[in-house]
């Protein structure tokens, strides 16, 4: 059965565009032989709708799932003409959505697929800071993409992110080391999401994904973590017992480009 978001996604987003207009990230991805890079990642927060995505005509993932984040890419910087299928439904049927990217020189980023407040989808570009922590220290950063109204974050049940509205995000450093997070309304103890833990090494950089949609009671997390060096980050996908299921995307995407 189609579902209410898929027929969604591809009645509204097929008419975007997307173009990175993102700052100098705080480290810039190295370049290879001579070539001005980016780092790229993909995270797809979209329910009820695994796809094939093509760039320049050649697949780059498939069947990529909801609350999955790609491995970041180095890319040379420029224009990318990217187009997203139902599994299976490409490269010559219909895209559900196309679109035309633009990769700036030095960018370390994640383009976010996901719903926002009111449950439309729509693509957000997030710069992700990897610049290096005190010792003992990691970074953590909440990003809200969900289908929600406004929430506060908790970790060890103390508030650290207030009135967190799609699709914002807000970043602060914390002690390394595994922490209980949770989710709330906004200026409530009504639990949205969780509780979950986390384990933040010295040294990285975590970004937890609030997504899903809180009208189909689909809410979850997905994490990302990055090092400060740029290495491959881990994903989880966390259903709200505190079990993570590791959803890292084992295909690289933008081959040869």
């Amino acid at each position: 059965m189609t579902s209410r978001t898929t027929l969604a996604l591809a009645a509204t987003v097929s008419s975007c565009a997307l173009a990175i207009g993102i700052g100098a990230p705080a480290m810039a991805a190295p370049a290879e032989d001579g070539e001005d890079q980016a780092m790229v990642s993909v995270f797809h927060g979209v329910p009820g709708m695994t796809v094939d995505v093509y760039a320049n005509g050649d697949r780059l993932l498939g069947d990529f799932k909801p609350g999955t984040v790609t491995d970041p890419q180095a890319l040379e910087a420029g224009t990318y003409d990217i187009q997203v299928f139902e599994a299976g439904q490409g490269p010559d049927g219909k895209p559900a959505v196309e679109k035309q990217v633009k990769v700036p020189e030095g960018a370390n980023a994640t383009i976010a697929a996901h719903l926002s407040a009111d449950g439309k989808p729509q693509l957000t570009a997030f710069v992700n800071d990897v610049s290096a922590t005190d010792s003992g220290k990691a970074r953590l950063t909440v990003r809200h993409v969900a289908a929600a109204p406004a929430v506060d974050v908790r970790a060890e049940g103390q508030t650290v992110f207030k009135g967190l509205e799609n699709p914002k995000q807000d970043t602060t450093t914390v002690d390394a080391g595994t922490i209980s997070t949770d989710v709330v309304l906004a200026g409530t103890d009504t639990v949205a999401i969780g509780p979950a833990d986390l384990n933040l090494k010295e040294g990285t950089s975590n970004i937890v994904y609030a997504w899903g949609s809180a009208a189909d009671k689909n809410l979850k997390l997905a994490t990302q973590t990055l090092s400060d060096t740029g290495s491959t980050p881990g994903a989880a996908d966390t259903n709200g017992s505190g079990a993570a299921v590791t959803t890292n995307s084992s295909d690289r995407w933008l081959t040869g480009h």
